[in-house]
């Protein structure tokens, strides 16, 4: 047992054993399903930001390594296989920034990736070296160069303009190209960052047909034509309320769904974590993916309740088909940034830049509760909880051993039994405000 508890001294501590007992109707009861079966686990990670990026080179070389260690390590850390990175410049990034900055250039004959190599690269290189293994990344554009938009400008939304959309398509199969040079492969693209959304900082509209319409007409064939088709495509990379409007429009097209890996979704706004099923639902041969969540305004520093929102989302997205789950900046300072129009957040590692130390909020720990134990290839179990206080998802890892998650948001002391083989069972319990992993190594009836 793996614990993390508010008022006590336990940090993804490794607590005593449970001791056996006899599974009665009389108590709380977590029941786990070894032989029903769901989705397989694609992993777990952060985004890799240019705010991120000098947040990182502004610590000495021991902090450097200790954030690397913590977050990317197969034992010592989460063991992060899952990541995201912005194509171009986002709201954490140190201003707006495109790969290709000449007014029409088509050709792309400017296209270069120089801004990136500055501190971004780097990062990602240096987090592979101690991952020992692939990392997976996510590319997510913003915005599309300010000459390609409506609007002239890589802020303030617009729209992408359609005499650039094969130039705009081919600006992701050179981002793909180049950073593959680098030694950094592009496991997927989102198409847009919240395409719903007109922000202060990089943004771009897209209906869900304009959406549809690009990839079918353009980025698939563009990848296709590349050699570059097994990189996945994943739209709407927004929030959950829309996303079953966004699958059907895509989906119901034979030709952009041949194109299509699967949904992206973030948290904010309302949960709508019900939206996540009915997608599952009705293309239940599509992926989920969770592509972007953090705590607004400002850095939140201290907060127990930024660690329960991110177990919240993680339990309940998980236990809906979602294959992996991406949280936002890996790394950010006091302030929640930088961020080039003052769009402050919390992550789960902060840096004290002045004083070179590292400050680890809730929300490091509770995603360690799923990074470190739930595998890349795991396989979502059945799992019910008898009690709607006790949160709970599990998981059966490639080698065998078997993963359970439960958090405890109350301010009790909640006692339970957890079952994982037919018969037999675990009396345990959890501290008020607390999660724990159970991590079962015996051979579980199938």
């Amino acid at each position: 047992m793996f614990l993390t508890a508010r008022d006590e001294n336990h940090r993804l501590a490794e607590v005593p054993a449970l001791w056996p007992a006899t599974v009665g109707p009389e108590r709380h009861r977590i029941q786990v399903e070894p032989g029903l079966t769901f989705q397989t686990i694609e992993g777990f990670g952060g985004a890799f930001t240019e705010a991120a990026a000098v947040t990182w080179f502004s610590l000495s070389p021991a902090r450097r390594e200790e954030v690397l260690q913590a977050y990317f390590h197969p034992v010592a850390g989460h063991g992060y296989t899952l990541c995201r990175v912005p194509m171009g410049s986002c709201d954490f990034a140190l201003g707006n920034y495109a790969h290709v900055e000449t007014e029409g250039d088509v050709e792309l004959a400017t296209f270069t990736i120089a801004r990136d190599r500055q501190a971004l690269i780097p990062f990602i290189r240096a987090a592979q070296k101690v991952a020992g293994g692939p990392i997976k990344l996510l590319a997510s554009p913003w915005s599309p160069p300010a000459w390609m938009k409506s609007n002239g400008q890589m802020n303030q939304g617009g729209t992408l303009l359609p005499q650039y959309r094969q130039a705009w398509a081919r600006c992701f199969v050179r981002f793909v190209q180049a950073y593959a040079e680098e030694g950094i492969p592009i496991w997927g693209l989102t198409v847009q960052n919240e395409p719903m959304a007109t922000q202060p900082w990089d943004s771009c509209l897209y209906s869900a047909e304009a959406e549809r319409d690009f990839v079918r007409d353009f980025l698939g064939p563009e990848l296709a034509s590349a050699g570059l088709g097994e990189v996945k495509i994943i739209i709407w990379d927004h929030n959950r309320d829309l996303m079953v409007e966004r699958a059907r429009v895509a989906f119901t097209d034979p030709v952009a769904s041949d194109f299509i890996w699967g949904t992206g979704f973030h948290w904010y706004g309302e949960d709508c974590f019900e939206h996540v099923q009915q997608v599952h639902d009705a293309w239940p041969h599509k992926h989920l993916l969770f592509t972007e969540g953090c705590q607004e305004d400002g850095p939140h520093r201290g907060s127990w309740e930024l660690g329960e929102r991110y177990a919240r989302s993680m339990i309940q997205d998980l236990n809906r088909w979602t294959e992996g789950w991406i949280d936002w900046n890996l790394l950010l300072d006091t302030r929640g940034g930088p961020n080039h129009v003052g769009n402050l957040c919390s992550a789960p590692v902060l840096a004290d830049t002045t004083e070179d130390a590292l400050l680890w909020q809730s929300s490091y720990y509770y995603l360690g509760h799923f990074a470190r134990f739930v595998k890349v290839g795991a396989l979502r179990l059945g799992c019910e909880s008898t009690d709607a206080n006790l949160e709970a998802t599990a998981f059966r890892n490639p080698d065998g051993t078997i993963a359970t998650v439960v958090m405890n948001r109350t301010e009790a002391t909640l006692g339970f039994e957890l079952n994982i083989i037919d018969g037999a069972g675990f009396r345990t319990g959890l501290p008020p405000r607390s999660i724990a992993t159970y991590l079962f190594s015996g051979k579980a009836s199938v």
